[in-house]
């Protein structure tokens, strides 16, 4: 491995984020179209390149014939300006003059006033919302109900397959919140809610599950159900006595 400075986005539908530089090692997470970010290593066979998402600073290794480069100039552009995310479970758009099926969660550079110099020119038609644009506790219901028997994969954070802080993390990020990848960092985010029946529709909810936190997002209070991963995303009723490690209220809207 040796350090290297470069930049890149996601032109594909989804990539995967190797945990090591192995196509055996398991997934850390996955890059889906729009998402930029930076190159600091490759291996000395420059098969992979080690990078850090710009969105939540998680790190991996990509397969280098998955690389879009960019310039820095580019980069920074992509970090500064206002897009828009895709909330349609698929969509199409047209890049190169070629359509590219992309996943909810992607990020397009489309804003609402073309302004601006592009090094890219898209054409889309799907559903998406301003990725800055705070959202209710109603609208991440909503959201997060679009991923209802997605089956659980590790490292995953797709409507094909993602597991349970990814899920949090993209459901959030719909109502224009971004949370880490990981649910040990998502517990330090928004504020504490002292107890269950103090909770409230959007709260977060983090169970111990043997040395692991998981987290589960609450949609409603009467009765007390969660939507999150275990097999696939799926509703639980839970008890107002049930037992949990913290409850974090994001939404500075409610």
């Amino acid at each position: 491995m040796k350090p290297v400075e470069g930049y890149g986005v996601c032109r594909l539908s989804m990539v995967a984020v190797w945990q090591e530089p192995s196509f055996t090692s398991g997934w850390n997470t996955q890059l889906l179209f729009g998402d930029h970010y930076q190159v600091i290593a490759e291996t000395t066979d420059k098969k992979f390149l080690r990078i850090k998402i710009y969105a939540d600073g998680a790190e991996g290794w990509i397969d280098s014939r998955q690389h879009h480069a960019i310039s820095a100039e580019y980069f920074d552009y992509l970090s500064r300006a206002e897009f828009k995310i895709t909330t349609d479970v698929t969509s199409g758009i047209l890049y190169n003059r070629s359509t590219v099926v992309i996943v909810m969660g992607s990020i397009i550079p489309i804003s609402s006033a073309e302004l601006f110099r592009m090094e890219e020119q898209f054409a889309f038609n799907g559903e998406a919302k301003s990725l800055g644009q705070y959202r209710d506790a109603e609208y991440l219901k909503s959201q997060a109900m679009k991923y209802l028997s997605t089956p659980f994969l590790p490292g995953g954070k797709s409507p094909f397959g993602i597991d349970d802080a990814a899920f949090v993390q993209m459901a959030f990020r719909f109502c224009g919140y971004m949370l880490p990848r990981f649910a040990l960092q998502q517990i330090r985010c928004g504020r504490s809610v002292n107890d269950i029946t103090a909770s409230r529709t959007g709260d977060v909810l983090f169970f111990r599950s043997a040395n692991n936190l998981h987290p589960a997002i609450l949609i409603s209070t009467d009765p007390f159900q969660v939507i999150h991963v275990v097999d696939k995303v799926r509703i639980d009723d839970l008890t107002p006595d049930a037992e949990v490690a913290d409850i974090r209220r994001i939404l500075t809207s409610e």
